[in-house]
Order: structure tokens, then C-alpha cells, then sequence
């Protein structure tokens, strides 16, 4: 038992397991000050079959920790000539079944050694960069302590060319460091006449607790099982899963033996597996793949998230996201300008909750003139242009289950513009060069109006540039003003049968068109004053007809 940290949790696996007559070799870490140390030892003293090994201050990732090994299982060896295997725990590993379970075990599969042995060319779990390098190069630097000097000389030594030579007969394996071995393997391992020269390759080793006992095992084996009997879960940084207390049927489920990394205060764990144990030894097969998919989804999740939802614990990568938001919404560009209380009749018809310019500069414009939306959403304009993105994402994830949609124009924040773009979830329909017609019907000065019409043309031009872009993933649909208002109830028709499946909701009555009377004159004035109107397409300086829009409903819409 290797023990770094909470001893008082070590004490309490030792005891256990001798209490059920299993011999326990401990060594503690060199860095545990000595009176913490020497409580530890007293707190074992009275079992006879517990024993303390030369101790080592062990460092993650180098030489010390098989060193540490090594000692105690020469110990093991030495002082119990009773044992036929040697099995290595941490102590923040945890008994999941009784010692004479595993005892069975090992006598069905007689001279059998479990221990994880694989090439490095079938690895696919080292993180970190380095496969075959790790015995191919030098490492006398700790990673953890030392990381400039273990990134740089790597580094110079790629440069250079390094490459050490692997001892003959050696072929690198590598593994979990929790194994199971039977005497008569370690014994080979420890006696081997070229230990010091493989000592001394494996003292340069990065990570040598993953590589010595699962590559020499190899040279003195006869029957290799490879796989561990202990569950060791990792996650995809390659740092181990921690157990706590609601984690207790799936451990059970796992049929294995120990299990590691156990949290210091997970009482019930603690409590229900140190237990006395049953009667009758249960020949259930370790099986850590019952649980595997239960990790699978959990890594999914702490990678991937959920669409749509971001937060402290994981945000992720700018375009790694899963899902820029977590429904589909609609976006409405020109509509507003177009039609008399079209917010009203599209909630009417469409049934979902109709915003008007929510990224408007002087605030948040919240259906029914709300101040404060689902997951305290403010309408404070302020607050929102913080994190324009940020607000947009949470109005659709705080209103999951009712479809959201909100007016937006060349007026607003334009912050959001690729984000909604690039979002496969934003259904967007733009009437291009409709901004013209508030300006149209307002009273104020022309000189004024064509500054302000020049700037709004400019502003849409650069956004519908993005909507045309390669990268665009959202459902666009654009219509020049000219040619929407020659036939407006299609387009409408389209849009509702995409918000709303034909059939299921049939609307009762049509938007009300806004008088355009004098608009194409107008459109010509802004060119007599120097301004050029190009995204309303080709608009007659002549008025235009009034377009149908008093016809049956049911037969235009439906």
C-alpha cells in the first residue's frame, strides 16, 4: 500500500484487510512530516501483520514511485513466504468485495498475472504528447515542479536528435501502476541479474510506475492477463475520477475488487464496504465495462455540455461549443417597419412568444413591455451589451420548451451578428432596405433623414454580407422591400409553416400592410440628394398598388 495523504483513511483499508488475514506492506511518503507518520504507525501497531517499508519522498510522474514499490514488495516477498500474489493498492483505494472473494478468484486462474501491459503504438490513453518518447528520451526533470525546464529540455532534445537506446530484449509496455502479480513473476522481476542496468534506463523514464513492473513483465511472465482488477476511471486530461458517496451502487455494479480514487470524506463508501464481510465467496466476474458507459456520458457532458447552456463550471473553446444556443428561434428583420402590430398577430398565429427589438440601444424591448424576463433577464440595455452573445443565449435557454422570436434591424446592437449567423438553430427573414419606412413616415428634417438613411444602409449591407457568407449555418431568407410587397402573404406563409407545421394552428386573420403611399417618391428624393437606396430593390418612383391582403384568410394562409 502506497499512502501520500489522509492516513487515518489508509489505517482504516489496513485493518480491514488484515483483519481478514491478508499481510499489508506499507510505505508511507517520504514529504509526510514524522509525526504524522509515527501516529500512523502506532495506530497499526497492535496487528502483527501489518508492516512499515524503507520510506522515499515520491514525486508524481518520476523514479521515486516505483522505487517505493520495489521496497515494499521486496519486503513482501522476504517476510510472508505464505503469499502467492502481490496486489498494489494507494492508500485512496477502497475494498468494493471481501478478501476471500479475491482469494477464489486467484485460485481459478492459477500463475495468472494481472497487471495492464500494452505497446505504446496500441495506446490511446497517454495524454500529454508523449508515446514512445517516453523512453527515448531523457527526463531528469519533475513535471510537476519543474515544468519550464522538463517542456525545454524536451525540446532541445528533439532538436538534437536524442534518441536512447532501449535495453536489448526490451520492448516498452505501459499501464496502470495497480496491479496484481504472482510471486513467482515479481520475484523474477526484483532478481533479474540486469536490474541495475534496467534500474538505471527506467530512472530516466517519464512516468516509470506506468512503464517498469508492465514492461519486465512481460520478459518473466507465462500467463499475462491484461487488465487491472482494480477500477481506476480517468477523465479526458487524463486525471483520475474521484468517488464519492453517491457513487455507491455504481461501484457495486463494477464487480471489482478495489477501487481507486476514493474522496477522504465519502462516509458511506467508507461504511458500507469496510464492513465485516459476508459468508460464501461470490464468483462474479471484475467487470468495470458495466460502468463504462455511465463515464463515456459523463466525459461527453464535461466536454461537450449541453447545447446552448454556458456557465463558470464549463465554457468552452470559442466554435467548440455544442450548440451556440439550445432551440430553434426566429429572427425577423424589417417586419415591424412593414406591418401594423405584427408582434401581436405573429404571437396570434405562430403561438410562441413575439419580442420586439430586444438589441435596441435604448433597452431591451421584452414581449408585453416586460422589465425583467425568465432567469432575471433585465431589460437594461447595459447589462446586455456587456455580453450581447451571453443574453441571447440565455433568453433561449431560460424559456426552453416556447419558441422565441424578436425583431432585429440595422438600428440594434449589431455585436450578435455572426454569432446568429453561424447558429444552425436561428431561422432569420430579412425584407432588406425596410428600415426606410419608419424614416418615410416620420416628420423630420430630410437632411437629417438622408444622413440617418445613408448610415442604416450601410449598417445593413455589412449584415446582410454576413448572412450571405460560406460560414453561415442558420436558415436565411431575404427579400428585397420591392419584391416582398408585391406578394407579402407567401413569404408570411413560408415563415409559419416553418415556426408552426402545417395544420396544427391555422391563423385567423392577416397582418395589416402600413400605408406606403409616397414611398417611391420619396425613395427618389434621397437619390436627388445624393444618396443612392440600393437594398429596396427596384422600387417604382410611382406609388404602388395596394396589395391584396383583405382576401379570405383561410385561403390564402392555409
Amino acid at each position: 500500500m502506497l499512502c501520500h495523504t489522509a492516513l487515518h483513511r489508509a489505517a482504516q483499508v489496513a485493518r480491514h484487510l488484515a483483519a481478514q488475514g491478508a499481510p499489508v506492506v506499507i510505505h508511507v511518503d517520504g514529504q509526510v512530516p514524522r509525526p504524522q507518520h509515527e501516529r500512523f504507525v502506532r495506530a497499526l501497531a497492535d496487528l502483527p501483520r501489518i508492516r512499515f517499508c524503507r520510506r522515499f519522498r515520491c514525486e508524481w510522474g518520476t523514479w521515486s514511485l516505483v522505487a517505493a514499490t520495489q521496497a515494499a514488495a521486496e519486503m513482501v516477498l522476504a517476510e510472508f513466504p505464505e503469499v502467492s500474489h502481490v496486489y498494489t493498492v494507494s492508500g485512496a483505494c477502497l475494498p468494493l468485495r471481501p478478501l476471500a472473494e479475491l482469494e477464489a478468484y486467484l485460485a481459478r486462474h492459477r500463475g495468472m498475472d494481472f497487471i495492464e501491459s500494452v505497446t505504446t503504438e496500441d495506446v490511446g490513453w497517454t495524454v500529454g504528447g508523449l508515446d514512445i518518447e517516453r523512453f527515448t528520451l531523457f527526463f531528469p526533470f519533475p513535471w510537476r515542479r519543474r515544468r519550464w525546464l522538463f517542456d525545454r529540455f524536451v525540446t532541445l532534445q528533439r532538436r538534437l536528435r536524442v534518441r536512447r537506446a532501449i535495453p536489448e530484449g526490451v520492448v516498452p509496455h505501459l499501464g496502470s501502476q495497480w496491479w496484481c502479480l504472482t510471486r513467482r513473476t515479481l520475484a523474477a522481476i526484483l532478481s533479474d541479474p540486469r536490474r541495475p542496468a534496467l534500474d538505471a534506463y527506467f530512472r530516466r523514464v517519464w512516468i516509470p510506475d506506468e512503464a517498469y513492473f508492465q514492461t519486465l513483465a512481460r520478459l518473466h511472465s507465462h500467463r499475462i492477463e491484461s487488465r487491472s482488477l482494480t477500477l481506476s476511471k480517468f477523465d479526458f486530461q487524463g486525471k483520475p475520477h474521484i468517488f464519492y458517496d453517491d457513487h455507491l451502487q455504481l461501484l457495486r455494479r463494477s464487480d471489482c475488487f478495489v477501487a481507486r480514487k476514493i474522496w477522504p470524506e465519502a462516509e458511506r463508501l467508507y461504511r458500507a464496504f469496510l464492513a465485516p464481510a459476508g459468508t460464501g465467496p461470490a464468483l462474479a466476474e471484475p467487470n468495470p465495462g458495466k460502468i463504462d458507459k455511465v463515464f463515456s456520458r459523463a466525459v461527453e457532458r464535461r466536454t461537450k455540455g449541453r447545447p446552448g447552456l454556458y456557465m463558470q463550471s464549463r465554457f468552452p473553446n470559442e466554435n467548440w461549443e455544442n450548440g451556440k444556443t439550445c432551440a430553434p428561434y426566429s429572427v425577423f428583420e424589417g417586419f415591424c417597419e412593414l406591418f401594423e402590430g405584427f408582434e401581436g398577430w405573429l404571437a396570434r398565429t405562430a403561438g410562441g412568444r413575439v419580442h420586439g427589438h430586444i438589441f435596441a440601444p435604448g433597452r431591451v424591448e421584452f414581449a408585453g413591455g416586460e422589465r425583467v424576463w425568465n432567469g432575471a433577464l433585465s431589460d437594461s440595455a447595459a447589462l446586455r451589451d456587456y455580453n450581447p452573445r451571453a443574453f441571447l443565449t440565455n433568453l433561449i435557454w431560460n424559456t426552453r420548451g416556447e419558441r422565441q422570436c424578436f425583431q432585429f434591424g440595422p438600428a440594434d446592437n449589431q455585436a450578435v451578428s455572426w454569432f446568429i449567423a453561424t447558429d444552425p438553430n436561428a431561422q432569420i427573414s430579412v425584407v432588406s432596405g425596410a428600415w426606410a419606412v419608419p424614416l418615410f413616415r416620420s416628420k423630420a428634417n430630410f437632411s437629417e433623414l438622408r444622413r440617418t438613411a445613408a448610415r442604416l444602409q450601410k449598417v445593413e449591407a455589412g449584415h446582410l454580407e454576413i448572412l450571405r457568407s460560406p460560414w453561415t449555418k442558420a436558415r436565411v431568407r431575404i427579400w428585397t422591400l420591392a419584391d416582398f410587397v408585391e406578394n407579402p402573404m407567401e413569404p408570411l406563409q413560408t415563415i409559419l409553416d416553418e415556426i408552426v407545421p402545417r395544420g396544427l394552428r391555422r391563423p385567423t386573420e392577416a397582418p395589416r400592410l402600413v400605408d406606403l403611399t409616397g414611398f417611391g417618391r420619396f425613395l427618389q428624393q434621397l437619390r436627388n440628394e445624393g444618396m443612392q437606396p440600393v437594398l429596396m430593390g427596384d422600387f417604382p418612383a410611382s406609388d404602388l398598388p395596394a396589395p391584396p391582403l383583405r382576401r379570405p384568410v383561410a385561403a390564402r394562409l392555409s
